[in-house]
């Protein structure tokens, strides 16, 4: 079993994506907390490995590589013994791609645009506004998975773990995705077909809500 270091803290969305995919594939992680409070991500040595001083941040016997969707795509390629979550087909491929690209700009960026300036930055409210970008990213993803098991293809694919992880952030934090009714029942399908779901994804998800009640983030809408 490959080995790696993983650096990363348990509330992070995309830290629970990398996480995910390793267990599902058989890479073994060597977890390095990095504790965001205390600005080790900072530090001179992460910055050697990651100047975005972002996580999640990998160390792979010197190769350090960032950015979830990223580092999910690299860990199919380099340890899966297949190609199903990751496929090298062209096509196949390339709407993965487009899939991971969508959740980073929209999907999750829409959420963590909305979400993150309370949690984590001392805005006093919510922005209305940026609200029904989130909902639109929903009515997207709705018609995606319209008359389809998964969100690139026949098959899950790192896509779908990806998408799993903003999804289920948002549900920790109350956000309405049930009304979505290809999402709902997408987000019910992947979750009995990621094994480490109750592992893994379940309790570092309260870690992410406790940030959100900590925050008094529903006072502030």
């Amino acid at each position: 079993m490959a080995t790696l270091d993983f650096y990363g803290e348990p509330g992070s969305p995309p830290c629970r994506t990398v996480k995910m995919v390793a267990a599902a594939i058989g890479v073994k992680l060597n977890t390095k907390f990095v504790d965001l409070d205390a600005k080790e991500h900072l530090k001179p040595e992460f910055l050697k490995m990651n100047p975005e001083h972002t996580i999640p941040t990998i160390d792979d016997n010197g190769f350090y590589l960032w950015e979830s969707r990223a580092i999910a795509a690299y860990l199919v390629d380099q340890y899966a013994k297949d190609d199903a979550l990751y496929p090298k087909d062209a096509k196949k491929r390339a709407l993965v791609n487009q899939r991971l690209f969508f959740d980073l700009s929209t999907l999750y960026g829409s959420f963590a645009d909305y979400y993150y300036p309370v949690l984590f930055y001392g805005a006093p409210k919510f922005d209305p506004e940026k609200f029904k970008k989130i909902e639109q990213a929903y009515d997207f993803l709705n018609t995606f998975l319209e008359g389809k098991e998964w969100v690139a293809g026949t098959s899950m694919t790192i896509a779908d773990y990806s998408m799993v992880s903003s999804v289920g952030a948002a549900e920790a934090v109350g956000f309405d995705y049930k009304k979505y009714s290809n999402v709902l029942a997408w987000f019910e399908r992947a979750k009995k077909a990621i094994k480490s779901y109750d592992e893994i994804y379940h309790p570092d998800a309260m870690v992410f809500k406790k940030w959100y009640d900590d925050a008094g983030a529903g006072d502030k809408k």
